[in-house]
């Protein structure tokens, strides 16, 4: 049976999990067409919901030792996150931050649940400090531990057991970071990781000793390992080899000592949990925890490490939190989150497949078949990023397309991650049309199957994959018989000109300075090559998108009516995406109804 693109998008998701210091859960669920903070105390009971906002809630984290929640929430996608003190039952909810036109990112609770940490750019758009506040003060009372200018763009990453220090992780570019930690009584700031050599550290914490920080890293190799730094020497001492695949997560227990960590296996998430009680450089592992083959999204131990939540997606199963028991590795699922009445077993899994590029390079990719031998039209999707991954999680419109009739292409071209360092750096700066020419090449592949309809091919991407789908109708306009772009780069010069302050400094490491590489950017940019595009263009975009502004769609959708058909449809309360579901409703269905007239 088909069933309506409405009824895929109101399959639910349940993730962000976060236990409570009596073992009650709070987790993030989209039943209401936003995603709300709510609660359970025990597995497969009835939830209760704590927010009730217009808005969509980003997170929501337990207070160590409270029945209090702080939980960020933004304004029609604006991304200005403010935080919020929500009380457990949903009694009282308070603003923290009452700073509209400022960003803040949380930086967690200190182990007492006294304070919260969190870095905002408050005092000018591209530049972030960092700051602690009481639980119950007001922002504006807030303490300015360390101002911005002595970094890049920095974030906290967590408190000392000690809570007399923050983690801080500056990032330079997608694979450029440095460690800092300061002092929360006098400010005191010392670097961590004074190397002369780019390093990535895509996800660190405190051990439990406070001597040092656990670091997936790539420094010395290609593959991201787990390593603990000496926080006084910058040593690094091995802890987890990543072999073929990164580490690529970990999250520390202080007072019971123990660690989890994930590994990323070809887009597969792996995790194992640790005793670190003896060593924190020499884990003592648990039983590999028993979970569905897919993603692992966030990471929450219970107040003794018994038990750690986790969200789990899979391409045939929807977003839902599972609870381990450590001890054992056995899972038990407490969230159930809905599938719309969808029987999960027309839910279509992908083939992970490789095909050869222009220059010999093998790229992966998540191939997604319908029933019947075909041949099939297929849409090509290309992920955002670029330094980022398509895996294999539950996608709503991927399972759309596939029951009706198309086949769905995902590939990581040059410059994803999870395939180690060099590959994620293939297509920096002048390397950019690189990645498109993966994108051909996997065209180039699928034209030798049977069970695909070469005539009918769609690119479609949104944010760098928006660029992805425009570079590819301009470069290869014969391959395609529609292009979809949603959010997308159509200039990249304006694009660095006007997307916000704090983003500039490290999307121009990523594409090229406007400084140094302006005629490059112009020559690449999809907007100046427009009067190639040969197919049928649909261009969606949110009137508040701080990322990718939207005059990079109105840009596109004016040149390139001239000559082809185009439909624009923009979102006056979405910013970069769309999070509510009565405009993914609106969105989708266009999308549905123009590829139906045109492929």
């Amino acid at each position: 049976m088909a069933y309506d693109i409405e009824r895929y998008l109101n399959v639910r998701n349940a993730g962000a999990p976060s236990f409570g210091p009596s073992g009650e859960l709070a987790f993030l669920l989209d039943a209401t067409g936003t995603s709300q903070v709510w609660r359970l105390d025990e597995p497969r009971s009835w939830p209760r919901q704590l927010t009730f906002r217009d808005e969509r809630v980003a997170f929501a984290s337990f207070s160590p030792t409270r029945d209090e929640l702080v939980y960020g929430t933004d304004a029609g996608g604006d991304e200005f996150w403010q935080l919020r003190r929500l009380a457990a039952d949903g009694s009282e909810d308070v603003a923290l931050t009452a700073f509209p036109d400022a960003k803040h990112q949380f930086g967690g609770w200190s182990h007492d649940g006294d304070r919260v940490a969190y870095a905002a750019n408050r005092r000018s758009e591209g530049v972030f400090d960092v700051y602690v506040q009481d639980r119950d003060a007001d922002g504006a009372d807030a303490e300015l531990v360390a101002t911005g200018e002595d970094f890049e763009r920095v974030s906290v990453a967590g408190w000392s057991p000690g809570d007399d220090r923050l983690l801080l992780h500056d990032s330079h570019s997608s694979s450029d970071h440095d460690l800092y930690a300061v002092d929360v009584d006098t400010g005191d700031v010392a670097h961590l990781t004074p190397f002369d050599d780019a390093v990535r550290f895509s996800s660190v914490a405190w051990t439990p000793d406070g001597d040092g920080v656990y670091v997936c890293t790539d420094r010395g190799a290609d593959v991201a390992y787990l390593a603990v730094l000496d926080a006084d020497t910058g040593d690094l001492e091995q802890v987890v080899d990543g072999g073929d695949w990164p580490v690529s997560g970990v999250v520390a227990d202080h007072d019971a000592a123990a660690v989890a960590y994930v590994r990323n296996v070809d887009g597969y998430s792996e995790l194992s949990v640790a005793d670190a009680g003896g060593d924190p450089a020499r884990l003592d592992p648990y039983p590999t925890p028993d979970l569905p083959d897919g993603v692992v999204f966030g990471l929450s131990f219970d107040a003794d490490a018994d038990r750690v939540a986790v969200a789990v997606s899979a391409p045939t199963v929807n977003k839902n939190v599972y609870v381990v028991d450590v001890d054992s590795g056995a899972s038990e699922r407490w969230t159930d989150a809905s599938t719309a009445g969808i029987p999960p077993s027309t839910f279509r899994d992908p083939d992970l497949v490789r095909y050869e590029s222009f220059d010999g390079l093998e790229v992966p990719a998540f191939l997604t078949l319908p029933e019947g031998d075909g041949p099939h039209p297929v849409v090509v999707d290309f992920h955002g990023g670029p330094a980022a991954q398509r895996r294999p999680y539950f996608a709503a419109l991927r399972q759309y397309f596939a029951n009706n009739g198309y086949a769905v292409f995902e590939p990581n071209v040059r410059g994803s991650s999870g395939y180690g360092t060099a590959y994620m750096e293939l297509d920096d700066v002048h390397k950019r049309m690189d990645a498109v020419r993966d994108g051909k090449a996997g065209v180039d592949w699928l034209a030798a199957r049977d069970d695909v309809d070469t005539d009918r091919v769609v690119a479609y991407g949104g944010s760098y994959g928006g660029f992805m789908v425009l570079a590819s109708l301009t470069e290869y306009p014969d391959l395609w018989a529609a292009g979809v772009d949603v959010v997308g780069i159509a200039n990249f010069v304006t694009f660095l000109e006007n997307t916000g302050d704090w983003r500039r400094a490290h999307r121009e490491a990523e594409y090229g300075s406007l400084a140094a590489d302006r005629e490059f950017l112009e020559s690449i940019s999809p907007i100046n090559h427009a009067d190639e595009i040969r197919a049928p263009l649909m261009v969606l975009h949110g009137a508040n998108d701080p990322r990718v502004p939207l005059s990079e769609a109105e840009q596109i959708a004016d040149v390139a009516s001239e000559h082809v058909p185009v439909e624009t449809l923009v979102f006056e309360d979405e910013g970069h995406g769309f999070s509510k579901l009565e405009n993914q409703i609106e969105a989708y269905r266009a999308v549905v109804d123009f590829l139906d007239e045109h492929v």
